[in-house]
C-alpha cells in the first residue's frame, strides 16, 4: 500500500489478557435519532474482538467517543443508548460510568469481574481527549491493565485515546484493526486488475491527496458528487450554480493532466441531474450534456453518466468507492449513488473485490440494503484515505514506538 516499511505492531491474539482489564478503544460514533441508533454496523464490526475478550477472560473496559459534543457533557451525545445496542448484541449486560476518568470509571472499572463488560461516557465530554492531554490520558489508562486499539475510524487522530495512552500500557490492535489493515494492504497493493476508483463526495479538497495517490495505482477513475463541478469548471464547462471550489480549479487541472500522462481513464460526469432550487420537492430535470444551465444547480448524475459508470463499475476487477454521487440525503437525488452501490454489489457476486470507505457511501449502502453485499466496507473513511496517501496513522505509530 505504502512505501513506507511496515510498523511492528502486536496482535490482540498474541497478547495475555485472562484476569486483566483490557482497556478498549472502539468506534461507537453511531449515526443516532434522538436516543435511537440508526445503524449499528460499526458497533458489531467490533464484536469479534469483544468476544474473543470475553472467552479469555479479561475483565473488558470500553472507550469511545459520539459526535461533537466540543469538550461539554450532552445528554444527545451520551453513549448510554450505545451500552443497551451492545447489550444486545453480545447477549450479556454491559455496565455503563456516567465518566470516562475519576472516581466513578475508575470504581467501575475495578468492580469488574472476567469476562465482564463496561462501556464508560462519551471520551469527548472532556476537552482534554482531543488535545491528547497527557494527564487526562494518564487517568484514562488507570482504567485499564493493558490497551487494544480496535477503532480504525479514530486511528488518523492523534487524541489521548489513541496516542496518548499508549504510553502508559501495553498496547496491541484489535481484530477490526486487523482485518482493516489487512484488506486495505493487500487490495490496494497487489490489486487484481481493471482496478477502477469511484471518487465522489462534496469538495475536491479533500480529496486531493488520495486522488493523487490513487492516480499511481488504478487503470480508471470516476469522479461523481459535487466535486465534479470543479472538474468540469476547470476545462471551461458551464456548472450553473452549482458547487464550486474556485481555489481548487488549478489542482483540478492538475489531477487531469496526471490521469492524461499516466494514461489513466479519468471520466468526468456527461450529464446531471439538476434544479432551480435544493429541496426535498424540488422539480429535478436531466441535461442534454455536460453544461449546466446558468440558473441551475446539480444535485447528482445524470442517466447517461450512471449507465456508463455502472458499465465501467462491470468490466472490473478491484473497484474503490468513497463519496457519494449527489446529494444522497434526499431520496430524489439519490439514484446515482444508489446505482454505483448496486453496480459494485453485482461486481462482487461475479467474484470482483469492492471496498467502500466513508460515512457517506456506508449510508448509501445502508439504505439500499447492500451493506453485507460488498468485499469489504471500511469503518473509517478518514483513516482509509489517509492509509491510501500513504500516510503513518498517528493512532498506530503510537502503538508500534
Amino acid at each position: 500500500m505504502t512505501d513506507k516499511p511496515a510498523l511492528k505492531l502486536k496482535r490482540l491474539q498474541d497478547m495475555a489478557v485472562k484476569g486483566r482489564r483490557a482497556l478498549v478503544r472502539v468506534d461507537y460514533n453511531v449515526p443516532m435519532k434522538g436516543s435511537r441508533i440508526e445503524d449499528n454496523s460499526r458497533i458489531r464490526e467490533t464484536l469479534k474482538t469483544l468476544e474473543h475478550l470475553i472467552a479469555e477472560g479479561a475483565k473488558v473496559v470500553l472507550v469511545a467517543h459520539l459526535g461533537r459534543p466540543k469538550g461539554k457533557v450532552e445528554a444527545k451525545y451520551s453513549l448510554r443508548p450505545v451500552a443497551a445496542e451492545l447489550a444486545k448484541l453480545l447477549k450479556r449486560p454491559v455496565a455503563f460510568a456516567d465518566d470516562c476518568v475519576g472516581p466513578s470509571a475508575e470504581k467501575a472499572a475495578a468492580a469488574l469481574k472476567p469476562g465482564e463488560v463496561l462501556l464508560l461516557e462519551n471520551l469527548r465530554f472532556h476537552a482534554e481527549e482531543e488535545a491528547n492531554d497527557p494527564a487526562f490520558a494518564k487517568a484514562l489508562a488507570r482504567n485499564g491493565e493493558l490497551f487494544i486499539q480496535d477503532a480504525f475510524g479514530a486511528l488518523h487522530r492523534a487524541h489521548a485515546s489513541t496516542a496518548g495512552v499508549t504510553r502508559h500500557l501495553p498496547g496491541a490492535i484489535g481484530f477490526l484493526v486487523q482485518r482493516e489493515l489487512e484488506f486495505l494492504d493487500r487490495v490496494i497493493g497487489n490489486p487484481q486488475r481493471p482496478f477502477l476508483a469511484v471518487i465522489g463526495g462534496a469538495k475536491v479538497s479533500d480529496k486531493l491527496a488520495v486522488l493523487d495517490k490513487l492516480l499511481e495505482r488504478v487503470d480508471s477513475l470516476l469522479i461523481g458528487g459535487a466535486m465534479a463541478y470543479t472538474f468540469l469548471a476547470a476545462q471551461g464547462i458551464n456548472i450553473g450554480k452549482s458547487l464550486l471550489e474556485k481555489d481548487q480549479i488549478d489542482a483540478a487541472k492538475a489531477v487531469i493532466e496526471k490521469a492524461y500522462n499516466k494514461k489513466v481513464e479519468c471520466l468526468l460526469p456527461a450529464d446531471h441531474l439538476v434544479v432551480r432550487e435544493i429541496r426535498e420537492d424540488g422539480a429535478a430535470v436531466a441535461t442534454q450534456a455536460m453544461a449546466i444551465p446558468p440558473d441551475m444547480i446539480g444535485v447528482d448524475i445524470g442517466p447517461h453518466t450512471i449507465e456508463f459508470f455502472v458499465e465501467r463499475i462491470a468490466k472490473a476487477q478491484t473497484i474503490f468507492w468513497n463519496g457519494p454521487m449527489g446529494i444522497f440525503e434526499m431520496p430524489s437525488f439519490s439514484h446515482g449513488s444508489r446505482a454505483v452501490a448496486k453496480a459494485m454489489a453485482e461486481a462482487t457476486s461475479r467474484g470482483a473485490t469492492t471496498i467502500v470507505g466513508g460515512g457517506d457511501s456506508l449510508s448509501v449502502l445502508a439504505k439500499a440494503g447492500l451493506a453485507g453485499k460488498m468485499s469489504h466496507c471500511s469503518t473509517g473513511g478518514g483513516a482509509s484515505l489517509e492509509l491510501l496517501e500513504g500516510k503513518t496513522l498517528p493512532g498506530l505509530a503510537a502503538l508500534a514506538s
